[in-house]
């Protein structure tokens, strides 16, 4: 975390204002250094009041993605958003941080991007990022998994967005296997995880995320207004996306650490418990092959298992899932 996040953090554990010369102890540096970090802080857009009674005091942030605010939020031990990256504009979070994986960056490495030219879906599908309307990010991980247990980060991801949602807005998304959330049966956000591995050993894992936070309905293209929504047409206001952001990478990394404790049973159970599709008859295309029956439930590395019309049992890593009733 770098100083300036931590004089945030210091700010945000003292509401009522902090002096000066416990900033330079807590963090280690000399008092001109404070009043640096403060002013470029000012200067960012977060308002920072200083009195002789109450020191240094934070009234307000501004309602941007800025990277020195997001990792004041989180905690110093946190995996998930130990880096954090905000960019203006680029092609895809994915791509950003496939190139950091590659460059060998630890895992931690979370980009956000306040627009993208190419944002995707499953499948190659555009994914619509208007400028500061969402939340779409791209987390790399190095996990300890094999690459057939790495299925389970997409239930652990869903899992995570419904809690974080939930505790912003006091909305509960439903699950749609494998990868979308849904709200009123529109779509609210997507994952899409890639993974880089050589027989049973996984390099890196980018797990991308997008959220429609506060998008109008003009706002979506023509060919989604029907499908898609947004948190503000949920809710009927907006929502604020810095606050949104610190929880979901406080759920994501909650989530991945209960993975590689081992405990994914306990997340499939939960997973289940907001999922839509099982239960349901459903056809899901596979490229060439198209499958029906019932979806039951996940097995133990997060595949869908479906009961088929010939009363077998299959399982499904991935596909286009269409409910039939």
């Amino acid at each position: 975390m770098t100083t300036a996040a931590q004089l945030l953090a210091a700010l945000r554990t003292h509401p009522d204002g902090v002096a000066g010369t416990d900033l330079c102890q807590q963090l280690h540096v000399t008092r001109a250094a404070v009043w640096s970090h403060i002013e470029s802080l000012r200067e960012a857009g977060f308002e920072i009041i200083a009195s002789p009674h109450r020191g240094y005091q934070l009234v307000s942030a501004p309602d941007a993605l800025l990277a020195v605010d997001l990792q004041s939020r989180l905690i110093q031990d946190q995996v998930i958003g130990s880096t954090v990256r905000v960019l203006q504009n680029t092609t895809s979070t994915n791509d950003e941080a496939s190139r950091a994986a590659l460059e060998g960056h630890p895992e931690g490495l979370v980009i956000f991007a306040e627009s993208q030219s190419a944002g995707r879906g499953r499948m190659g599908r555009r994914w619509s990022s208007p400028t500061r309307r969402g939340l779409w990010f791209s987390a790399l991980l190095r996990p300890s998994l094999t690459p057939g247990e790495c299925t389970q980060l997409t239930a652990a991801s869903a899992i995570a967005l419904v809690r974080a949602i939930q505790s912003t807005t006091g909305i509960t998304p439903e699950i749609k296997w494998p990868n979308d959330l849904l709200i009123k049966g529109k779509k609210i956000a997507g994952i899409l995880t890639e993974m880089s591995a050589e027989l049973e050993h996984v390099r890196s894992v980018v797990l991308g995320i997008g959220i429609d936070v506060n998008q109008t309905a003009s706002e979506f293209p023509d060919d989604l207004r029907g499908i898609a929504t947004s948190l503000k047409l949920a809710t009927g206001k907006n929502i604020s996306r810095p606050d949104l952001a610190e929880a979901v990478l406080r759920s994501l990394d909650h989530e991945y650490a209960r993975i590689l404790a081992g405990n994914f049973a306990a997340v499939a159970e939960e997973w289940a418990s907001h999922c839509s599709t099982l239960g349901k008859q459903a056809t899901i295309d596979m490229g060439t092959r198209r499958v029906r029956g019932r979806a039951e439930a996940l097995d133990e590395n997060g595949a869908l298992l479906l009961r088929t019309e010939h009363g077998r049992i299959e399982r499904i890593i991935g596909g286009e899932v269409t409910l039939t009733k």
